[in-house]
């Protein structure tokens, strides 16, 4: 029996229902990932999940005790107390040894997320105050484990331990997330929610994107089809007194249906047009600093860093929370002066620093007000623009644009920041944490802006796919103050940091140091060249076989005649992915014996 079961769930607020009768289960042992544009309702459907929200109509089955722990973007104003008591409040102990065990999974977890248990939480800042929650349900050991955008405000050594932690102490948990990497890495199943519909796969996050692209594609070709018949048929009822005949009547009344369809249409959310102005070139020389050093008291932050940054350069920042990484860029843009060694600037310098516009955003006023500073037109690109035409392109409607900045979502925020950002030209770009709570293709889109943007760039991001794909070298704050450059993005930090490791160990582990060399490729059999030979095809059939239950699956006109044949695909789908398993298996060994 399924932990939970969503069945013919609607809810709206308003407008177009946000879910339009979605059926969702969730077994135990699944890591599902919850994929969707900012506002089509994830963060709604986990509350629904929760038991903290209920639906419009539908029904909501839940397994007889079932523990469900939600940690929300949401901080709760009235929670008092401790970190500690906080996240030691709902132990699952009844012996003293159980109690000491609990404590000590406390103080673990605490440790892991940077936490002073003795801190009272209503003095932390909202960051911090996350990372409480977090730790309160890691601990807590649901069944299902409710996590929201959960690597927000965490640095990538803690992201890796949350990666790790979920994977061997988290059986079930669903979970809403920008972050790519983290995503690859943990889920075993996706879910879309897309135009108040939800489309489930039994993947990894990776074949997901693919089999969402093939979707897409066939519903743009049925889109353009069911238009051109429409456009075909307006014609012919143009013609007049022809269409009126008795004969025609049925044609008549099913050019009155597909209107009635057409109207009923739900498009999918554009995508944001984003342009960065750029200004006059800097100087061929952007910043130079010379054994710069700086110490808050007795903590030494920055040790004797030494590096040039040219023109064109895209420099990725990356350490552990409190590292450092902004006291870096304050220093490197001269709002701090070091207490040792000496920075340079370039010439021509035209600024733009996505952490000083946070500043500037006033939540009472509403977007066009914060972006417009009161105007009606921008001068963008040399191009005066009116200021709601300008925020369509950063995916604010015109309606949205005129909402208080209050109560817009977490990637909504991000967007009229980079909003804001933008309307201004620059030559050097300082991005600190961009990435927060955008949706994918959001993100993708700033992506290829900032691969294609000719000026210099200064990213300070924990999302490891975002460094990966944008910075052309590496500055990470290590321990003492040490900042070290690394030439490509996280994952090439990652190498040389690894190689560094193992080249400083002093002798290898016995069961290295006695390996024997790998053994000479041998010729393979008769049966084994056959064997070999058939694999791929026998790999072509089964995921053949496994994207048609896929498709059948994502359909929701199946769910309405389906009986009793949902769990046979679910059961022929798990099938499928252990044959996958074993045979590409198999492949591998086969293929390594003739390397």
């Amino acid at each position: 029996m399924a932990l939970i079961t969503l069945r013919n769930i609607t809810l709206s607020f308003g407008g177009p229902p946000l879910f339009d009768r979605i059926t969702l289960k969730v077994e135990q042992g699944e890591r599902l990932c919850l994929l969707g544009r900012n506002g089509t309702g994830k963060s709604t459907l986990l509350k629904l999940i929760a038991g903290t929200l209920q639906p419009e109509s539908g029904e909501v089955i839940r397994q007889q005790g079932l523990r469900v722990a939600l940690v929300s973007q949401e901080i709760p104003h009235e929670v008092v107390g401790t970190v500690f008591e906080l996240v030691a409040q709902h132990p699952h102990a009844t012996l003293n040894s159980e109690q000491w065990e609990h404590e000590q999974q406390v103080d673990r977890v605490l440790n892991r997320l940077h936490l002073d248990g003795d801190a009272l939480f209503n003095t932390l800042s909202g960051g911090t105050k996350r990372r409480v929650l977090l730790a309160q349900a890691l601990v807590s050991n649901p069944d299902i484990l409710l996590l929201d955008e959960p690597t927000n405000h965490l640095d990538i050594d803690t992201i890796l331990w949350l990666e790790e932690f979920l994977a061997k102490n988290i059986p079930t948990c669903i979970f809403v997330t920008h972050d790519r990497a983290f995503a690859r890495h943990l889920a075993n199943r996706v879910a879309e929610l897309d135009r108040g519909r939800i489309y489930s796969f039994s993947c990894r996050y990776d074949q997901f994107i693919e089999r969402r692209e093939a979707l897409l594609d066939t519903e743009i070709t049925r889109m353009a089809l069911f238009d051109k018949k429409l456009a075909q048929e307006e014609a012919w009822i143009r013609q007049g007194i022809k269409a009126r005949r008795t004969r025609n009547e049925g044609r008549v009344r099913a050019l009155k249906s597909l209107r009635e369809e057409y109207c009923q249409r739900r498009n999918r959310q554009g995508v944001a047009n984003i342009k960065l102005q750029e200004a006059e070139r800097s100087g061929h020389l952007v910043i130079q600093a010379e054994n710069v050093s700086f110490s808050y008291e007795n903590h030494t932050v920055i040790a004797d860093f030494s590096t040039t940054i040219m023109r064109g350069d895209k420099l990725g920042i990356i350490g552990a929370n409190g590292s450092g990484k902004t006291t870096l860029l304050r220093l490197l843009l001269g709002e701090m002066e070091p207490q040792a060694g000496k920075i340079r600037q370039g010439t021509n310098l035209e600024i733009l620093y996505m952490d000083q516009m946070r500043d500037l955003i006033d939540p009472e006023k509403n977007v066009a007000e914060n972006v417009g500073d009161g105007n009606d037109t921008l001068i963008i690109n040399g191009r005066s623009r009116h200021i709601i035409g300008y925020l369509q392109d950063f995916l604010f409607s015109p309606e949205r644009a005129r909402s208080p900045v209050s109560i817009l979502s977490g990637g909504e925020r991000n967007r009229l920041l980079l909003a804001k950002l933008f309307t201004k030209p620059g030559n050097l770009l300082v991005l600190d944490e961009p990435t927060n709570d955008l949706d994918s293709e959001t993100l993708e889109l700033l992506e290829d802006l900032l691969v294609d943007y000719s000026g210099t760039l200064l990213l300070v991001s924990h999302d490891r796919e975002f460094l990966n794909n944008v910075v052309s070298s590496t500055l990470s704050i290590e321990s003492g103050g040490t900042v070290r450059e690394t030439v490509g993005g996280y994952d090439d930090w990652l190498r040389e940091n690894q190689t560094e490791t193992a080249s400083r160990s002093p002798e290898k582990p016995q069961q290295e140091r006695g390996k024997p060399q790998k053994e000479r490729p041998r010729k393979l059999s008769y049966k084994e060249e056959r064997e070999l030979e058939l694999l791929p095809d026998r790999i072509s059939s089964l995921e053949a076989e496994q994207e048609r239950i896929h498709l059948t699956l994502a359909d929701p006109e199946f769910y309405k005649n389906s009986g009793t044949e949902v769990a046979p695909l679910n059961a022929r789908l798990e099938e499928l992915d252990a044959e996958l398993i074993a045979v590409y298996s198999r492949w591998e060994e086969l293929e390594s014996l003739v390397r």
